[in-house]
């Protein structure tokens, strides 16, 4: 039996010729990340087994992006626990305020992750970089302590589930809505532990970014990772940010798949997930009158610079409704330099919205936008779980950047359609 994508890359990390669904194996590992929550106690794991410092210098990435600026004496003393450690073992990935960014924005802008990797992170969110055809996953902070320490990580080989993506989807339709999309259809654990892998005609026309979000929120659905081919348009992105060898894994044709499904991208519309989970989803006709107090922009699913222009596209020569907060997060200083040379920036502080410095702030109820007792945010962020942005009566509605935009100006969800795009 052949294996799918995400299998073979398991099996060349664990030197084995092949491995099979359920099967338990031992695999080096191309790079091991962590943030300042997770950081500092996978360090203070490390001190436990009292670990010699780090297996590679190079294959270590802390990015202090969760509380950072700090925002309080404990993020503070998160950051400094790692920045301590980041000098002490002479890391070379370690991007203080001034170079940081939120982390799945950022290693991939830096080349740190490539096509073929093996990558771990101390965050639910790594599976991010599957979208460059890289097997990642999130772990636990003693999994992440094991790794820095040794390289090396233990893996349950995931089955997977075939996602066949067709046709091309309507301008105001992103990756946001794609994935939004598939985990109203399968739910939030339709793909518990298991390798989302997506395919079909449909990718060619997703940029990158689009994929980034897709991946990203594939643990949403419950996936261990969400996994895309590597094409001519992520090899061309791989390319241009990274020095890196790569190596391109495909799917052998008679790979095993759990459930095929197949997306006609041109059929979807702009996609709404009511709280408190991403599955609660309705498309942008379904809404019904939701009135918003709060939108936030940002956050490693919807960040980036394609993010941004569809969001300034929407708000170019439009004011934010009277009363409303909406909170702009460019996801990396490069994003936000690009934007401001693009005059994105310009647009949002014109329309009435802030833009924050880069961080994850609001998106885990951190800080830059918590939300009051029974306040809305409609949010291009991953989670709305109860009180995941503050008070636990507060509701949040993920979106994309258009319908954020869009509902910034109205004060109710809504999508560009509503002004006229």
């Amino acid at each position: 039996m052949g294996m799918t994508m995400t299998q073979k890359i398991l099996a060349a990390a664990a030197g084995l010729p092949e491995v099979h669904a359920g099967q338990l194996i031992m695999a080096d590992l191309d790079m091991v990340l962590a943030n300042d929550i997770t950081g500092p106690v996978a360090i203070n794991e490390m001190d436990k087994f009292a670990a010699k410092g780090v297996f590679d210098k190079d294959k270590i990435a802390l990015v202090p992006d969760h509380f950072s600026p700090n925002k309080d004496i404990k993020s503070a003393q998160n950051c400094k626990c790692m920045r301590e450690f980041a000098h002490a073992n002479d890391v070379t990935h370690f991007y203080e305020v001034g170079e940081m960014g939120i982390e799945h924005a950022l290693l991939p802008e830096k080349g740190i992750v490539t096509a073929g990797d093996t990558v771990i992170g101390a965050d639910s969110h790594t599976c991010t970089y599957g979208a460059l055809g890289a097997f990642s996953t999130g772990v636990g902070s003693t999994d992440a302590a094991c790794g820095m320490a040794t390289g090396k990580a233990w893996f349950k080989v995931p089955s997977a589930i075939k996602f066949i993506l067709t046709g091309k989807p309507a301008k105001w339709v992103s990756g946001k809505d794609i994935i939004l999309h598939i985990i109203g259809m399968i739910g939030v654990d339709g793909a518990l532990y298991r390798s989302m892998e997506f395919t079909g005609d449909g990718i060619a026309h997703l940029s990158m970014d689009d994929r980034f979000t897709i991946a990203n929120m594939a643990i949403e659905a419950g996936g261990k990772n969400g996994i895309f081919p590597v094409d001519e348009k992520a090899e061309a992105y791989i390319r241009e940010h990274s020095s890196k060898p790569y190596k391109i894994y495909e799917a052998d044709p008679d790979a095993e798949y759990d459930e095929v499904y197949t997306i006609d991208l041109a059929a979807l519309k702009p996609t709404v997930a009511f709280p408190h989970l991403p599955e609660n989803t309705r498309t942008i006709d379904e809404v019904g009158d939701v009135d918003i107090d709060q939108v936030v922009i940002g956050s490693c699913t919807n960040g980036r610079l394609e993010d941004l222009r569809i969001a300034a596209e929407v708000l170019k020569g439009r004011k934010v409704k009277k009363g409303l907060r909406v909170i702009v997060i460019p996801a990396t200083q490069k994003i936000y330099m690009d934007a401001m040379k693009a005059g994105y920036i310009e647009t949002f502080i014109e329309a009435g919205a802030i833009v924050s410095t880069p961080t994850c702030g609001p998106c885990l109820g951190g800080y830059m936008g918590i939300l009051a007792d029974h306040e809305r945010c409609v949010s291009t962020t991953n989670r709305n779980f109860v009180g995941r942005m503050g008070h636990v009566t507060s509701e949040i509605y993920l979106a994309s950047p258009a319908v954020a935009a869009a509902s910034a100006v109205t004060g109710k969800i809504s999508g560009p359609d509503s002004l006229g795009l």
